[in-house]
């Protein structure tokens, strides 16, 4: 029988459907995290880089993500979910291998530095094809009415595995060495793939299959609202440090903690809503909430009132890619599903890549308060941007359009 028209069962029962696929994430994403904050301080001060080069040594490993992105939808839809998680597991696992030789190779910089960046353009493949798998996966076991709470959990997955994983990386790294980083994302990768091998397969979804080019086309409005409202997180995650180190403000990395709580929080509490109002009418609401957040950053007169904005601004993303990666997704054939997951995924992956450095030329220019305003009037774009999609589509389905 089709999961499309598998019959009712309860939320928990559901959740634990979704829970040990989006585990997969979990692990590839703490695989990331462990050396994310490490790496550049290996690259800069052990190899003797300059620290341009020590950042684009890690952003190298998003530029793989952002090419293997089609790779891993068409992976998904043709392969399977399964296969195509066991695969960005192997590949998360090369990259362990590569980080270890690449700190065993130290005494000979330029040896190391190339086997580093071959082990982030490795772990970015490595992290399309799990992600996305991972996602078809939990929708194969539980139906696309649960769409929303697969993205949702997936999300969560993948925040709370880089929450842990960073701090996690520099504590062995200083206890035991930067050469424990490497054999311990291996380690995860082989645990990952071994646990996957444990699980039933979905079936594949037969029938008519898009080229990448249409699906593309046809999500791109829908991935414009996700780089408007992504624009929010990458602020805060790049700039709220140095914006209360401008100000004298103690407890930046507080700031942080709030934001990814109540991300996490409003995930948990609110992912059912997308079922029930639709995707459109929670993704304007959320990017409504995200600007009043910003500008609270930006007018913040005081750390409480920042602290309450970050707070805010994480409530409002915490929805933004499930509500409209549902609506997405829906604009396609079952059998592209996975194919128009990749490619509304990829501007999340434009955004965050064009964010950086776009805001550090604001924040140059008029400050670092200025970056939030930059992000607010982004997330307000994307409120009149989903309103226009939500009008389009109560027209199109002749719905009465009540907001």
């Amino acid at each position: 029988m089709s999961t499309d028209s598998a019959p009712p069962r309860s939320e928990f029962t559901t959740t634990l459907q979704i829970i040990p696929v989006v585990f997969f994430t979990f692990l590839c994403y703490l695989t990331i995290g462990i050396p994310l904050a490490v790496l550049p301080g290996y690259v800069h001060g052990d190899l003797g880089y300059s620290a341009v080069l020590a950042g684009a040594a890690i952003s190298v490993q998003y530029l793989a993500t952002l090419a293997s992105r089609p790779l891993a939808g068409r992976s998904a839809d043709t392969l399977g979910p399964k296969r195509t998680v066991s695969i960005g597991l192997l590949g998360c696992g090369a990259s362990g291998v590569l980080l270890l030789l690449a700190v065993l190779c130290g005494d000979w910089p330029v040896l190391s530095l190339t086997l580093l960046v071959f082990s982030r353009l490795v772990l970015g493949f490595g992290e399309s094809l799990c992600g996305t798998g991972a996602i078809l996966w939990g929708i194969g076991r539980v139906g696309t009415s649960n769409n929303a709470r697969v993205i949702s959990w997936n999300g969560i997955a993948t925040y709370g595995a880089l929450a842990i994983g960073a701090p996690l990386g520099v504590a062995i790294a200083h206890a035991i060495g930067f050469a424990a980083l490497g054999i311990l994302v291996i380690a995860l990768a082989a645990l990952g793939f071994y646990l996957a091998r444990q699980i039933a397969p979905v079936p594949l979804v037969h029938g008519e299959r898009m080229s990448y080019r249409s699906v593309f086309t046809r999500v791109l409005p829908h991935g414009i609202g996700l780089a408007l409202g992504s624009a929010g997180f990458g602020s805060i995650a790049t700039f709220i440090t140095l914006f209360y180190a401008a100000k004298n403000w103690p407890n930046a990395a507080l700031s942080l903690t709030v934001f990814g709580t109540l991300f996490i929080g409003a995930r948990l509490l609110f992912a059912n809503t997308i079922k029930t109002y639709g995707g459109f009418r929670v993704a304007i609401a959320s990017f409504s909430f995200e600007c009043v957040g910003l500008l609270m950053l930006w007018l913040a007169p005081e750390p409480h009132i920042a602290l309450a904005g970050a707070a805010l601004t994480g409530f409002g993303f915490a929805l933004v890619f499930p509500a409209l990666g549902v609506e997405a997704v829906g604009l396609v054939p079952p059998a592209s599903r996975g194919a128009a997951l990749s490619a509304y995924s990829v501007f999340l992956d434009l955004s965050l890549g064009i964010t950086g450095p776009l805001a550090g030329y604001i924040a140059g220019e008029f400050g670092y308060g200025s970056v939030f305003l930059f992000a607010a009037v982004a997330a307000a774009a994307a409120v009149v941007l989903s309103t226009v999609l939500y009008l389009r589509h109560a027209k199109m389905t002749g719905q009465p359009a009540a907001l």
